[in-house]
């Protein structure tokens, strides 16, 4: 068990969390010390977040003590932790959309002169704010008209104008693109720097290497080590958070039938201002990634395709025969399936149960009269979820309630149920785990070796390369470049998106 040293900044000693049966955190002992970013790491359900909410007062132990700046607290609110200066950012912001910045950093604390509001001083205060921390964000725009990069930077100006010097980062990247988290890690380190904690609790391992100073791997509930960031590599935390070593990160590709027939061909679709003439043919047991950086097109063509979005001009085939896609439910007619780019925003009924989620696009299936056959819907989901190894109590148990990774594998238990033709993956490992991005790799090229079509998109490029048989590259709306998946390189795929001068100016 630890022992409160100088520079430690917070203690936890034998620290328990529990939510009916599970058992979240584990008889836990960990110190940070003052002025470092400490970085939380796992894979989903390991513990990380829950670990983060304790110390920022979001969640009380169950058994244990918790220290801070050397004494001995009781946390049972936010509120109460900020009255020690804790704060936390959490990845779903908690501002006020329709205020402006200046109200929100503020709120609560707003500088009076009698009854009203000092305007002036509240300024004064926002201009000395901003200098000090180097976070510029402009004071009258509406919280709700900025991008979540800037909306993270209202969060952490709110911490500061409340003089917090411990802040919990609870997955801040989560949904950046690479140049905002850039910024934000940055702004982690300057924090960092002037004397102020960081926990950073995060599954983006890269990220991780470079701006922690210490990082914390946990599993199950516990603390398997906490070591200095210099000592780490990405293989090594990996095997620390899994509990073994990932030989290869993709399984091998089984090349499709040369005689494989074309389930999906696209001839000259386009929509005006998004894309235009795109065509491209996937077949049977064929895994063909679009590529692209992002605003390419790529999602907007996929959705095209499913029939979410409209078309101007051009034509989809399905197996030979021209479809007519006006809705998603005319493509699953079709053949198709979609796992969306956001599962809580396209995919998922995050307040409903694993069962109604896995069987809501075959729901036809289990109806009869207007009734739906329970008992046939239960056998059906609780094959389709066991296939995919989806991690949940019951098929009752609320979607919401489920690890980003078991999530994801909910979007995937559906299409078991009956299983299409095409497969269509936007970005189908976004905001899971290094365990459950090795499952859903694994399924998607299951899928593929049993003769299934799969259109993949993703943004990592080392995904793209692990998986696709070919790799269509988008820039500008257009398709630009056809690659081999079995040969191609990371340079390859570069300098096809951004275009000949990627050579000249990356030094590729």
């Amino acid at each position: 068990m630890p022992t409160i040293a100088l520079d430690d900044h917070v203690l936890l000693e034998g620290v328990t969390k529990q939510f009916g049966s599970t058992r979240a955190i584990d008889s836990v002992d960990l110190a940070v010390k003052r002025g470092e970013v400490h970085a939380l790491i796992g894979e989903n359900g390991a513990g990380k977040s829950t670990l983060g909410k304790v110390i920022a007062g979001v969640h009380e132990p169950d058994a244990g003590s918790l220290h801070i700046s050397g004494e001995q607290v009781r946390l049972r609110s936010p509120r109460q932790a900020l009255e020690r200066r804790v704060t936390m950012v959490a990845q779903e912001l908690s501002l006020v959309p329709a205020l402006s910045v200046i109200e929100n950093v503020f709120l609560g604390i707003e500088s009076s002169r009698g009854p009203m509001v000092d305007n002036a001083d509240l300024r004064e205060r926002f201009r000395q704010l901003v200098a000090g921390s180097g976070i510029v964000v402009d004071a009258n725009r509406r919280v709700d008209s900025l991008s979540v990069a800037d909306q993270q930077k209202v969060e952490i100006l709110r911490a500061l104008a409340r003089d917090a010097e411990l802040i919990v980062m609870d997955e801040p990247t989560a949904r950046l693109t690479a140049e905002e988290a850039s910024t934000l890690l940055k702004i982690m380190r300057d924090l960092s720097e002037s004397g102020r904690t960081v926990i950073f609790v995060s599954h983006f391992l890269e990220q991780v290497l470079e701006i922690a100073d210490r990082i914390t791997t946990m599993r199950d509930g516990r603390i398997v080590r906490t070591s200095e960031a210099e000592s780490e590599t990405a293989g090594s935390l990996v095997e620390a958070m899994i509990g073994r070593s990932l030989e290869a990160n993709f399984p091998p590709k089984v090349a499709p039938s040369a005689s494989a027939d074309t389930v999906l061909e696209v001839s000259g679709i386009s929509r005006s201002g998004v894309f235009h003439e795109v065509s491209l043919k996937v077949r049977a047991g064929e895994v063909v990634a679009l590529a692209g950086l992002v605003g390419s097109g790529r999602t907007e063509v996929v959705r095209a395709v499913f029939g979410a979005d409209p078309i101007d001009t051009g034509e989809v085939s399905m197996d030979g025969s021209p479809v007519e896609l006006r809705t998603p439910r005319s493509a699953i007619a079709s053949g198709m399936g979609m796992i969306p780019e956001s599962r809580s925003d396209q995919g998922l009924m995050l307040r409903r149960p694993v069962r109604e989620n896995a069987s809501l696009p075959r729901l036809g299936l289990f109806t009869r009269l207007g009734f739906v056959n329970r008992r046939s819907e239960d056998h059906k989901v609780e094959s389709a979820t066991g296939e995919v190894d989806l991690r949940a109590a019951s098929l009752e148990m609320l979607v919401e309630s489920l690890s980003g990774g078991n999530q994801q594998k909910a979007l995937f238990s559906r299409w078991m149920i009956d299983r299409p033709r095409l497969l269509i993956a936007d970005e189908p490992t976004r905001g899971v785990d290094v365990g459950a991005k090795r499952a859903i790799y694994e399924l998607l090229a299951g899928l593929a070796a049993d003769g299934m079509a799969v259109l993949l998109v993703s943004s990592e490029i080392e995904e793209v390369l692990g998986l696709a048989h070919r790799i269509l590259v988008m820039r500008g709306g257009r398709l630009v470049g056809e690659l081999d998946g079995t040969d191609a390189t990371e340079a390859d795929v570069l300098e096809v998106a951004f275009g000949a001068e990627i050579k000249e100016s990356a030094g590729v």
